[in-house]
């Protein structure tokens, strides 16, 4: 794949098979972004884990402290009774039962996070083909099925994120924006790295943590030094 002349200058300011500390990794993913939008920063992480166990599968949510940037979340919460009000109340931009199922069936996908009720699943999962793919099925393991909708709704307007491994055992989780200053995404990227540490597998055997990347989404990536974390 043919790189731009940006790409290839940013390129050149990254030493070559160097593995930086996270302050020197974080510092040099801010020189060399070149794009003229915000770009998101992006943590990767390659895992010592077999992603076709069921044992195996590193999944969770954290708040990072200082969250993602960029424009707030649009929340959908599928709820009935009561549920709804406190939805609303708690500063859900779309609340309602199955009218808005229908409605998502239809084609509607203007939103960026869905919580649900436990009594709402049965109608919630028919959106599986639909929601599956985007990353927004609600699941009791996120803390998006859940009867205490305001907390879900204040965790994810907080800047929670979901990091979980993709078949090949990578994660790919943001922890910021360009313009984030060097302490925020030191202290976002810290968080991240703990808790994937933390969410190690029993079953897991040799290397858990094989390798990590950080890069803006426009630019070239910078190897941090996984030794550091073993």
């Amino acid at each position: 794949m043919k790189r731009g002349k940006k790409y290839r200058a940013a390129l050149e300011k990254v030493e070559p098979n160097k593995k930086y500390d996270l302050p020197e990794g974080i510092a040099k993913v801010k020189e060399i972004a070149f794009a003229n939008f915000d770009e998101s920063v992006e943590l990767t992480m390659w895992l010592g884990v077999d992603p076709r166990k069921a044992d195996q599968l590193v999944r969770g949510t954290i708040i990072l402290p200082h969250g993602l940037g960029g424009t707030a979340k649009r929340i959908v919460v599928i709820a009935q009774g009561d549920k709804i009000r406190e939805a609303e109340e708690a500063g859900a931009d779309f609340a309602g039962g199955e009218e808005l199922v229908d409605k998502i069936k239809g084609g509607w996908l203007d939103f960026d996070a869905v919580i649900a009720t436990p009594d709402m699943m049965r109608v919630v999962g028919t959106l599986g083909k639909v929601l599956g793919p985007r990353g927004l099925m609600p699941n009791p393991k996120t803390g998006t099925v859940t009867m205490d909708v305001k907390k879900a709704i204040e965790e994810t307007k907080a800047g929670k994120v979901e990091y979980r491994v993709d078949k090949t055992g990578v994660i790919h989780t943001p922890v910021g924006k360009v313009s984030f200053d060097e302490t925020k995404l030191l202290e976002n990227t810290k968080v991240l790295i703990n808790a994937v540490l933390k969410a190690k597998p029993t079953t897991a055997k040799g290397r858990y943590l094989k390798k990590i990347n950080l890069a803006a989404t426009m630019s070239p990536g910078v190897l941090l030094d996984e030794l550091a974390y073993v």
